[in-house]
């Protein structure tokens, strides 16, 4: 899997609302107000995640989750996390 130069995720990145590079990957923190709605978030996430065979770096906080997307296995961030995070971002509250 071909790891994206940083003009590439930087272009990918301006099609995502709210992510942004970090020397982790591509990440994301949503609020949600509460404990419960944050862990529904998370396990839809784990659901997709499973499907795709591709498993976020995943910070719970109480009422807030942090995702971070990176292909460990490629070393860098791929395709494969923008794909993840487009469909993340489908189901995002």
């Amino acid at each position: 899997m071909k790891i994206l130069s940083r003009e590439e995720i930087e272009r990918k990145l301006s099609a995502l609302d709210g992510w942004g590079l970090t020397p982790q990957g591509i990440q994301k923190r949503y609020e949600m107000g509460d404990f419960p709605s944050v862990m529904t978030f998370v396990n839809r996430v784990a659901d997709l995640a499973e499907e795709a065979n591709h498993h976020p770096d995943i910070l719970i906080n109480y009422d807030k989750v942090t995702f971070t997307l990176m292909t460990h296995y490629a070393g860098g961030v791929t395709e494969k996390d923008f794909d993840l995070a487009g469909r993340i971002e489908t189901i995002a509250p």
